[in-house]
């Protein structure tokens, strides 16, 4: 592995290791990239407990996709001047700690509503959207260079989570059915297993993605081709940067194209994004969480 201490060399390994390990992490980082925003959505019923005059399910919703979609804007117009490592990792740190303080405010308050808790909710919902904005694309642009293994474990993953959450949800809710304050014991010990997943991805992604063979085999390559934002993950495996490390490739890479480029280029993939978001949000925080009496959708 001598030839991967420096970036700039030409050589490629015979065989990178770490594969297998890689592709589980990812799949846990896909996980944690979205287990604390579905943990919000599963605990809904407490929460309609504890604020019934509020509309939870429709203002927390609200409240997510707007500082979700303006840092995602913001991170996407200065994606080659973000450093990847600080971006994930402080994404997920967010995640860790909005998680833990809504644990926090729920033993404070000893498990009663009122206005004041219900803004604390919707600070640290904000600070959800914050985090996902950081973490889904700080990840998604992490893995595209690498092997295709990995992309898709992490969307596994991220797809996993709902289905995990809503599991563990039903299984912490039947647990505590019948035993006193059980849909709060039941939220607790939910949103303990959430943060607890959310400082495992603080660890691995850290102090064990960035350290595998095969992901500094990859970001090597990426930072010899002109990648600027994997600096810091490549100290952090003990690589050092030549200042000159691209110099004599230059002129074989292809010219960046600008964001609008960009846009235009994939406007299919954006509308089909638009589109999806649009069928979510009209669905997912609307009128269907909540009896509203009769309109033309009937049961559905």
């Amino acid at each position: 592995m001598a030839a991967m201490d420096v970036v700039g060399s030409n050589e490629t390994p015979v065989k990178v290791e770490g594969k297998r390990l890689a592709i589980l992490v990812c799949w846990i980082l896909g996980f944690g990239s979205l287990v604390s925003w579905n943990s919000m959505l599963t605990i809904g019923d407490y929460y309609y407990a504890l604020f019934p005059d509020y509309h939870p399910s429709r203002v927390l919703t609200l409240v997510y996709q707007p500082f979700a979609l303006g840092t995602m804007a913001i991170l996407a117009y200065n994606e080659s001047r973000v450093d990847t490592r600080k971006r994930n990792i402080a994404g997920y740190i967010l995640f860790f700690l909005c998680t833990l303080a809504l644990i926090l405010v729920d033993l404070a308050s000893s498990g009663k509503g009122g206005v004041g808790n219900y803004i604390a909710i919707c600070v640290f919902v904000a600070g959800f959207g914050v985090a996902d904005a950081h973490v889904q694309g700080g990840m998604v642009g992490d893995l595209a260079f690498m092997e295709p293994e990995f992309i898709q474990s992490f969307f596994a993953g991220l797809a996993a989570s709902g289905v995990l959450t809503s599991g563990l949800r039903l299984m912490t809710k039947g647990v505590f059915d019948k035993s006193s304050n059980g849909l709060r014991k039941g939220t607790m010990l939910f949103l303990a297993i959430s943060t607890f997943f959310e400082f495992l991805c603080i660890l691995l992604y850290a102090f064990v993605f960035a350290k595998l063979p095969i992901v500094k085999h990859y970001r090597t390559k990426a930072a010899r081709e002109g990648s600027k934002t994997v600096a810091s993950d490549l100290a952090a495996a003990g690589i050092h940067t030549e200042t000159n490390g691209t110099a004599g490739i230059d002129a074989k890479l292809p010219a960046r194209m600008s964001n609008k480029e960009l846009l235009f280029k994939n406007i299919d993939y954006a509308l089909d994004l638009f589109l999806i978001y649009v069928l979510t949000l009209s669905i997912f925080p609307g009128f269907l969480y909540e009896n509203t009496g009769k309109h033309q959708l009937g049961s559905w």
